[in-house]
């Protein structure tokens, strides 16, 4: 038998080997550094932190694990083969937000303007692919001068990646996008496809045509604030859902919002009891409320006393106002509150008031968050604008949003509660798997005005005194089918219940209807209203 030499390869002499792991260091060294101490200090002076700065307020300390820190690009050409920064451009990696593992992506603006290439691109899509794979959230935080133009088409082709995996893992992982800088053309378009937008005043604009192509085209001048920053986003856009002063402000509300979202959609939302006892009571709902319909008052007042410690994350709080969505906790579970505001346009739903709350219900549904919907509607706005603009196809897409949800459901209706509206807005008839109601409800067509004026229309009109008889046959028409028990008796509301009582059968509610499973029709995908 022949014996063969031993095949292992020398080892290493000891110096050698500390010597490698000396210029390791040193390299890692200059990649966290960034490309210069010049660079670092134009960023902070337009009152913007560094990538790494950014990652470290958002992640818990020392949790941040890098990938691909010593990656560059291999492209030539207009001067790119004597600049090869080491993270070309864009930080990624995972850690942890309370203990939980996110995974995060960063533009470094001080490197190509963190400018989107080839290298840069693939190292964002193997974070997303790894963030789908361990089902965890991720977080991009955007401050980048969109494709990189010397690299071409292959930079553009980046983008179609990311759009592609943004699609991919909707509705599977929370995608949270924080815009830190500039976001301009197609790159846009990777924000719009996440669940969440978050902005800083003041730094950060998105927009598809910049305010030099606009002038071009149309004449108008506007300033990139004016065009597309975040006051505009989130309050006439809707874009954005949130909006901030300052970066660590912002910040800080992304791990706030990340303490209420489930690591993804097999997973319930992170439970966090607090010392708000499940059966307290507020005498003080009785009067928020007015009975007289036409008297308004604020939701949030209602909401606040009904939630955990009257905290609540209210979402596109500037955006559509007449409707409120907000995420809070009952006994420390995870809820999503659709509410009528009566303070703003007497809570009427209107297009972007539908859109607001379509997309916030299928937000929870997708993440396993409970729905309870709080009712004070007196319909849906009129007027041409609205009849042009497409009330009906955006109305439709709450409706769809409601019936196609399937984690628990609760409607409250407090007061007013009209039409197609009341429909709408989560009625047992579409679904609901409880409904209650206020003792001050109105659940009916119509108002009882423009009730009696159709119904008793002749009566009022061959009366000696019309006024008098319009005023009788309003009384009437309450009394018979407006009064606060009717629905109750017809099995439309399944409680009538104490107002002040409202935190507690809605607790004891969800408790029962948290195991509730719903079996769907075999489909490839619903077709919803556009």
């Amino acid at each position: 038998m022949t014996v063969l030499s031993d095949p292992s390869p020398a080892v290493a002499e000891p110096e050698d080997a500390r010597g490698r792991v000396a210029e390791l260091h040193g390299i890692r060294a200059q990649a966290q550094a960034g490309p210069s101490e010049k660079a670092t200090a134009a960023q902070h002076a337009k009152g913007k932190l560094t990538a790494r700065e950014r990652i470290g307020l958002l992640l818990d300390e020392g949790s941040f694990q890098e990938v691909e820190q010593l990656r560059r690009h291999r492209a030539t050409g207009f001067g790119l083969e004597e600049k090869k920064p080491y993270t070309d451009g864009v930080v990624t990696g995972w850690g942890t937000v309370e203990g939980r593992t996110v995974f995060v992506y960063a533009h470094d603006f001080r490197i190509f303007g963190g400018a989107l290439g080839e290298a840069h691109a693939e190292k964002i899509h193997k974070i997303m692919d790894l963030a789908l794979t361990a089902g965890a959230p991720l977080v991009s935080l955007n401050d980048g001068a969109g494709a990189r133009i010397q690299e071409g088409v292959s930079a553009l082709a980046g983008y179609g990646g990311i759009f592609r995996r943004n699609t991919r893992a909707s509705g599977v992982i929370p995608q949270i996008s924080v815009m830190l800088g500039p976001c301009a053309g197609g790159a846009a378009y990777s924000p719009a496809l996440t669940d969440f937008v978050f902005m800083v005043r003041g730094t950060s604009q998105m927009f598809i045509t910049g305010p030099d192509v606009v002038k071009t085209v149309t004449g108008e001048e506007i300033s990139h604030d004016g065009l597309g920053g975040a006051d505009v986003h989130a309050a006439t856009s809707g874009v954005a859902h949130f909006a901030y002063d300052d970066e660590e402000t912002c910040l800080a509300e992304v791990r706030y919002l990340l303490s209420m979202l489930p690591q993804n959609n097999q997973e319930a939302p992170p439970v966090a009891r607090g010392g708000d006892p499940a059966d307290r009571r507020s005498e003080k709902l009785v009067d928020l409320v007015p009975a007289e319909g036409s008297r308004p008052y604020d939701m949030a007042a209602v909401l606040e006393e009904i939630v955990d410690d009257g905290e609540y994350l209210d979402i596109h709080e500037r955006w559509a106002r007449n409707v409120l969505c907000v995420l809070a906790r009952l006994d420390g579970e995870v809820v999503g509150i659709v509410a009528n505001q009566p303070q703003n346009l007497a809570g009427v739903l209107d297009i972007d008031a539908s859109e607001k709350a379509a997309r916030f219900v299928r937000t929870c549904d997708a993440f396993n968050i409970p729905l309870v919907t709080l009712l004070d509607v007196p319909g849906f706005l009129p007027g041409v604008d609205q009849e042009h603009g497409g009330i009906i196809r955006h109305g439709a897409k709450l409706l769809y949003a409601y019936c196609d949800a399937t984690v628990p459901r609760i409607s409250v209706v407090l007061r007013k509660a009209y039409g197609g509206a009341y429909i709408v807005m989560d009625s047992q008839s579409i679904g609901a798997d409880l409904t209650y109601a206020w003792p001050t409800n109105e659940i009916a067509v119509m108002g009882a005005e423009g009730a009696a004026n159709v119904v008793f229309r002749r009566r009022i009109a061959e009366a000696e005194d019309p006024g008098a008889m319009r005023a009788r046959m309003v009384e009437e028409y309450k009394s018979e089918l407006m009064h606060p028990y009717y629905a109750a008796e017809r099995g439309l509301v399944d409680e009538v219940i104490d107002p002040s009582g409202t935190r507690e059968v809605l607790i004891r509610s969800l408790a029962m209807l948290r195991a509730k499973h719903a079996d769907l029709p075999t489909r490839k995908h619903g077709n919803p209203p556009q």
